[in-house]
Order: structure tokens, then sequence, then C-alpha cells
């Protein structure tokens, strides 16, 4: 049988106003005109600097997200809900059913919707849905069973991850039924369907895709969650399921709290590890 795995949670005005009386008592008290232009000069300086610059301090946000921050975003065990456990190497999971060509027959838009398709059967196998990072990047991997999640926080290029967020908002309607052919397991039947996720990040998007085929000579499902949560240039994106089905609320879960790390990473702080056995 096939192994599955996972598809794929003013106080700088009024800093800036002291700065700048102290810098104008300073000139003013210098005692000749060439010091008090100075003074006013710098404090001009300072001003613009804080009006063309007011992400500058440490605790504001940013969408620079470095090799440190995209780890400190990860969620953990104690993030999840039921008996996950952490695995070693997720990267290297792969799924022969997801292994084929989309037959682009079907098609009344013929290529261009069949290729959509698929870049998803492709991105859910080797697990690129938003397609490759531009920055830093981190991943983990949590197994339940016959059950999979990966977990994976990176950094874009905002444009391509706008696009990436559009196009998997389409695939519902383009999608949403099709055979797979081709591979070691015959033709399949892929089913693409919305589900909804927690109202999170900038912009969002959740799939359920089902493949109907055979291993070994039996029938089997394979259903996949895929959750998808874009804040600024960054996402986090969870694929989570396998032959036994999807917990749901194991993928509302990494949503939420993964989220919610690396929107603090991403203001400048170190999320605090969540306690175990928070729900």
């Amino acid at each position: 049988m096939t192994t599955p795995r996972p598809i794929a949670r003013s106080s700088r005005v009024l800093a800036a106003a002291l700065a700048t009386g102290t810098l104008l008592t300073t000139g003013a008290c210098s005692g000749t005109d060439d010091g008090a232009s100075a003074g006013s000069k710098t404090a001009t300086a300072a001003v613009a600097a804080q009006t063309e610059s007011p992400t500058s301090t440490p605790s504001s946000p940013t969408s620079d997200l470095s090799g440190t921050g995209a780890r400190n975003a990860l969620i953990t065990e104690a993030d999840l809900e039921d008996d996950w456990r952490q695995v070693e190497d997720p990267e290297k999971w792969r799924d022969s059913l997801l292994v084929g060509q989309v037959d682009a027959a079907a098609f009344l838009e013929g290529r261009s919707d069949a290729s959509k398709c698929q870049r998803l059967i492709d991105s859910l196998y080797d697990e690129t849905l938003l397609g490759t990072p531009s920055g830093a990047s981190a991943l983990n991997g949590f197994q339940e069973g016959d059950s999979r999640l990966l977990y994976q926080v990176a950094a874009y290029q905002k444009p391509g991850l706008d696009d990436s967020m559009k196009w998997l908002k389409s695939l519902p309607d383009t999608c949403d039924q099709f055979t797979l052919t081709g591979g070691d397991n015959g033709d399949r039947t892929v089913r693409v369907v919305e589900t909804s996720l927690p109202e999170e990040g900038d912009a969002r998007q959740g799939l359920t895709v089902t493949v109907k085929g055979e291993s070994g000579g039996e029938p089997v499902t394979l259903t996949l969650e895929v959750a998808a949560v874009q804040i600024g240039a960054n996402a986090i994106t969870v694929t989570n399921g396998g032959l036994g089905g999807v917990d749901q609320d194991s993928t509302t879960a990494a949503v939420e709290q993964g989220t919610q790390r690396l929107q603090e990473v991403l203001a400048g702080r170190t999320p605090q590890p969540t306690p175990s056995g928070v729900e």
C-alpha cells in the first residue's frame, strides 16, 4: 500500500518630539548662529527619519524573515491536538498516488485548465504548493497513526505569492473533478473541494483533495486537507491527511497557532513555547 504524506496556525511620535526638542534646545544654547543653524538642521533630519522610517524600531512589523525566524515560527507537537508526534526528514515524504498526468481531454477549456490541475498534483507531490521560496523557509512533519501533517513557513516574492493564492482560490471551480493517468496506480479520480479556514492572516485558502484509485490491487482513497495563509510576502502551508482520512481540527489548530507564531516573529519577537497539553 502506498505510503501517504500530508499535503501537502504613538510612543514613537512622542519620542521623536522629545528628541527634536532636545536637539533644538542644544542648538539654541550654543551661543552662536552657526551652532543654532547646525542644531536646526540636525533636528529636521531626525524628524524626517522618523517620518520616513516608522518601522525602524525592533518591535515594529517587518516583511523580512530570517532563517532563525522561520524556525521559531514552526509549530510543535504541543500546538496540535490529539497524539501527533514530530518525525525526522518529513521533506522526503512522497506518495505515488500523486504521480501521473492530468487527462486534458475532459476539460472544456483544454490545456489551460488542465495545466492548473497538473500544477496542483505536482506541488502536492513535492511540497511546493506556493512555489519555491525566495527567502528563508523551514518545515516540521508530524505523524498520528496512518495520517501525516506537514507544516511549512517561508518567505516569497510577494507578486508571485499573490498569484499563487489566486491560483489556489480558482481550483475548486477549475479542477473540481478530473482524471489522473499514468504512474504505477493506473487511472485515478481526483476531486478538489473548498474548505473553510479560521480568519487568519491577510489572505487564506483551504482545499480538500481526494484521490481515488488502486494500490496493490486494492481500492484506496487518499484524502488531503490543504491550508495556506498569507502574511505580507510570507506564508504558512499545512498539508494534512492520508489513506485513513483527515482530522480537520488538527488543520485548524496548525493554522491558528502557526499564524500567531509567524506574526510574532515578523514583529521582532520570539514566540514562547506552547505549554504541553494546550489545545
